[in-house]
């Protein structure tokens, strides 16, 4: 994989370096030979400045100053320098043989557009030189008269090798840009193997059972850093539900042996009084539907216990004091019967979050244990406080729990008596509610007697 990386890299650095050089290339060549041919231009006026002394008074002083100047000239920058007279004859040229002078530059158009009064500049190919050459050709005034000409020319292939000379420059620079990218390829393309290698290896692990296994998440790409967060809490959310499950056949296998020994012990009974004791049989019987409705309900708080644990649901905005006056009302009948009052104390309206049904489930809960243990002519009072976050409470006037009963009131299975009423499981069942909707639950006793069951809400304001 690294080496696919760093070809990529390299690949993709290659591709942007011809795209940029080539038309780089093309306007440094364009631009030097804008240069030149500006410096030529130039200097051209100078030198013509110089020749006018020489080719109005024909001046053999004046005539070879200008000899030497052009010959320094060349000396100088290369350029070749041919100064003409208003006929077009050669009067100073810059070549050491002199052989040029005296010879018709008329017939070169530079020279000819020079003597008409107009600046004459481009490249064209020497047939004399064989090669070519830029030039510039600027007439020689005294006054409103053209007296003569001057034009210089220049190799084009000196400026193109300049160009090249660049050109190899940034190839150096472009190679280096490649090997260098190929080592930052290789570099990154290392630590992505290496982090992904390691991913890998804790999915592997993972996948054999080891649900201990966490990926490292403090270095790396970010991308790398977040794949491994998600594989974290993936593997957390795995170990939740597996430990959940555990538990979940663990506590059914505990909580189930007795009441399934207890029924069959009592069907073995009734079978062996049947034919003797009709009656005692039927009695047997009868307990052992008690056993089995006993049974049903462990299995189905266990269940319910188990949604609840497992529970992705987002909370959701509910008027709680709407639902606890809900509740007072499903309530008043049954309570009735037991001689208990039941009544609501709060705002008209109190909006917390919660997750679907579970204000009504935490509510029924509270007050069933509550219509358990009160005495008639008690009353049972469904409390709401709104504030920062809203506090149901169900409060009774039984016979109330220690504080430590109180701590442990939540745990699964737990009964305050050794009777066997209920499953142990509702009081569970609301603390996972509870937390499911980013809330909590606990008991408080009461003074002088009784118990007060609260469960806060998150406001949603």
């Amino acid at each position: 994989m690294k080496w696919r990386i760093m070809a990529a890299l390299m690949s993709f650095s290659l591709i942007v370096l011809v795209v940029q050089d080539i038309p780089l290339y093309n306007f440094m060549q364009a631009n030097q030979h804008e240069q030149v041919q500006t410096s030529l231009q130039r200097d051209a006026f100078v030198i013509a400045g110089r020749a006018q002394s020489a080719l109005w008074t024909g001046s053999a002083d004046a005539t070879a100053f200008l000899d030497r100047t052009s010959r320094a000239y060349r000396d100088a920058g290369g350029a070749r320098v041919v100064v003409v007279d208003k006929t077009g004859l050669a009067i100073v040229t810059s070549d050491d043989d002199q052989t040029a002078l005296g010879s018709d530059y008329s017939t070169r158009l530079e020279v000819a557009d020079a003597l008409t009064g107009t600046i004459a500049s481009g490249e064209r190919f020497s047939t004399t030189l064989n090669e070519d050459l830029m030039y510039v050709a600027v007439p020689v005034l005294n006054g409103a008269d053209v007296i003569g000409a001057v034009r210089l020319t220049y190799p084009a292939k000196v400026v193109d090798d300049a160009v090249d000379g660049q050109l190899r420059m940034l190839g150096i620079i472009a190679v280096s840009t490649l090997i260098l990218a190929g080592i930052i390829g290789y570099i990154i393309a290392a630590s992505l193997n290496r982090r992904l290698r390691l991913l890998e290896t804790a999915t592997q692990k993972l996948a054999e059972g080891d649900l201990s296994i966490r990926a490292d998440e403090s270095s790396g790409p970010s991308e790398i850093r977040a794949l491994s967060s998600s594989f974290n809490q993936m593997a957390q959310r795995l170990n939740v539900l597996i430990e959940q499950q555990r538990r979940f056949a663990a506590d059914a296998s505990h909580q189930l042996r007795t009441p399934l020994t207890a029924l069959r012990l009592r069907l073995e009974r009734a079978s062996d009084l049947i034919s003797e004791d009709p009656k005692a049989a039927a009695q047997r019987l009868r307990a052992a539907e008690t056993e089995v409705d006993r049974l049903a309900a462990i299995v189905e708080g266990l269940l319910l216990l188990s949604r609840t644990e497992s529970s992705t649901a987002p909370a959701e905005t509910v008027d709680l004091a709407v639902v606890a006056r809900e509740r007072v009302e499903h309530w008043q009948p049954l309570a009735k019967e037991h001689g208990v009052t039941v009544r609501f104390e709060g705002p008209a309206h109190a909006v917390g979050l919660a997750i679907r049904t579970a204000p009504e489930q935490v509510i029924d809960n509270f007050v069933d244990n509550a219509l358990g243990v009160s005495p008639p002519g008690s009353r049972i009072i469904i409390r709401v406080v709104d504030g920062v976050t809203v506090n149901v409470s169900v409060l009774d006037e039984g016979p109330g729990l220690s504080e430590e009963d109180c701590a442990r009131a939540f745990d699964r299975f737990w009964r305050a008596t050794s009777d066997n009423q209920g499953s142990g499981l509702g009081l569970a069942i609301v603390s996972r509610l509870m937390f499911a909707s980013g809330g909590s639950a606990r008991l408080e006793p009461r003074s002088p007697r009784g118990l007060c069951a609260i469960a806060v809400f998150p406001g949603s304001k």
